[in-house]
């Protein structure tokens, strides 16, 4: 589960605890909305948690320095070994 879900069920439990009357036969929403919270809660702490345990510091790589190609020339005029 993201951030994006957690956030949603944080919204959700929010929704059933403070904006709804409904009332259901052995279903508390008060209750229902309150560990919906939680869940989001303990999800947006751990993904935290996760997200800043990835961001490790990379040392710049070292510049690679390349060799300068070797060109041999034939006696010929040509160059690259064709149109021989």
């Amino acid at each position: 589960m993201g951030l994006g879900g957690c956030i949603i069920l944080i919204a959700v439990g929010a929704i059933l605890t403070f904006a709804t009357d409904w009332h259901m036969h052995g279903v508390n929403l008060t209750v229902v909305g309150l560990i919906l919270m939680a869940v989001g809660l303990i999800g947006v702490a751990t993904f935290s948690g996760i997200a800043r345990r990835r961001r490790v510091v990379v040392p710049p790589a070292t510049p690679v320095v390349e060799e300068e190609p070797h060109h041999h020339h034939r006696v010929d005029g040509y160059s690259d070994g064709y149109g021989v």
